[in-house]
C-alpha cells in the first residue's frame, strides 16, 4: 500500500538522569531533506542517527528534534564557589574605596560575570544509548504508522478520481459519431454557399475521410484507458511508487490533452475540461506519495 511522506511521530522516556523526548515530522520532498537537531550530549552518535533515518524513512523534508530534561540534582552546569566569593569580596572591597552602594541583587551581578558558571562535561554510557536509540524507533514508527493512515487516504482519493476520469471517458462515447455527421454538414453547407461552385463529390468523400482520420481518438482512448488501470495497479504494488506515478499522470494529461484538441465538439470539450479537473487534483495529491 502507498504511504504519504506526510507524518509526525513523538516518544519520550524518563531514563535514570534525564528525561528523553525525541519528536520526527515529515513533509513531502523529491529526496530525503533531513534536519537534525540534537543536544551535544549525543552529538557523536549523530551519524548512527542519520543513517537510521535515511534506511526506515527514505524520502520526505524530515525535521528530526531530540531534547533532554535533567532530573532531581544532576545538572551540568554548576556554580564555581571559589570564583563566586572571590567577585564578592573584590566587589564589595571596590565599593568601600569608592564609597559607592554595593549591589542590591547580588546573584544576579555575580552569575552574569566570567568562569562563575562552568559546564562539566557528561558521557553518555552504553546502556543509557541503547535506551535512547529505543526512543528513536518509537518515534520513527509513530511517524511510519502516520504515513501509512495518510496513505489509506490518498488511495481512496486516487480510486475515486481515476474512477471518475473512467466514466468521463464513457461519456464521450456518444458524441462520436455525432461529431463526425456534424462536420461533414458544417463543411458541406459552407461548399454550398459559395455561388457556382463545383466540386468532386468522390474527391469531396475522400477528403472527409482523411480529415475524420486525423480526428480520430480511439487510439488517445485506449491509451488513456491502459494508463489509468496502471496507475491503480501500481499504487496496490507497494510502497515507493511516488515517483512512478507522478510519471503515469503526466501520460494520462497527454492522452487527456491530446483528446481535447482532436475533440472539434463543444460538448466533448467539456467533458475534457471535467476530466482535466480530476487529473489536476491527482497530480496535487501525488506529490504526497513515497
Amino acid at each position: 500500500m502507498i504511504q504519504s511522506m506526510t507524518g509526525f511521530g513523538k516518544a519520550s522516556a524518563e531514563l535514570a538522569k534525564r528525561k528523553i523526548t525525541v519528536e520526527i515530522k515529515s513533509l513531502n520532498s523529491k529526496q530525503l531533506d533531513l534536519s537534525v537537531r540534537m543536544p551535544n550530549l549525543y552529538k557523536e552518535h549523530e551519524m548512527e542517527i542519520r543513517n537510521l533515518l535515511f534506511k526506515r524513512l527514505e524520502r520526505g523534508k524530515v525535521d528530526f528534534l531530540i531534547y533532554i530534561e535533567n532530573i532531581g540534582n544532576e545538572t551540568a552546569t554548576q556554580i564555581n564557589q571559589s570564583q563566586l566569593e572571590a567577585y564578592y569580596n573584590q566587589i564589595k572591597n571596590s565599593a568601600e574605596n569608592l564609597g559607592i552602594d554595593t549591589p542590591t541583587d547580588w546573584f544576579q551581578t555575580l552569575l552574569r560575570l566570567p568562569d562563575v558558571l562552568k559546564y562539566e562535561s557528561q558521557e553518555v554510557d552504553e546502556e543509557e544509548w541503547k535506551a535512547v536509540m529505543g526512543i528513536i524507533e518509537e518515534a520513527i514508527t509513530q511517524l511510519q504508522e502516520f504515513r501509512k493512515q495518510e496513505g489509506l487516504m490518498l488511495k481512496n482519493l486516487f480510486e475515486s478520481k481515476i474512477q471518475n476520469i473512467a466514466d468521463l471517458l464513457k461519456e464521450i462515447e456518444p458524441f462520436e459519431a455525432e461529431r463526425v455527421d456534424k462536420i461533414k454538414i458544417r463543411i458541406t453547407e459552407a461548399l454550398q454557399k459559395i455561388e457556382a461552385f463545383d466540386y468532386d463529390k468522390n474527391r469531396f468523400e475522400q477528403e472527409m475521410i482523411y480529415y475524420i482520420e486525423k480526428l480520430d481518438i480511439n487510439e488517445e482512448k485506449s491509451r488513456l484507458t491502459n494508463h489509468l488501470k496502471y496507475f491503480l495497479e501500481t499504487m496496490n504494488s507497494g510502497s515507493g511508487q511516488g515517483k512512478k506515478l507522478g510519471f503515469i499522470s503526466q501520460e494520462i494529461g497527454r492522452e487527456v490533452n491530446t483528446m481535447g484538441s482532436k475533440s472539434n465538439h463543444a460538448e466533448m470539450q467539456q467533458v475534457v475540461v471535467k476530466m482535466k479537473d480530476e487529473l489536476e487534483q491527482i497530480k496535487e495529491q501525488v506529490l504526497n506519495v513515497m
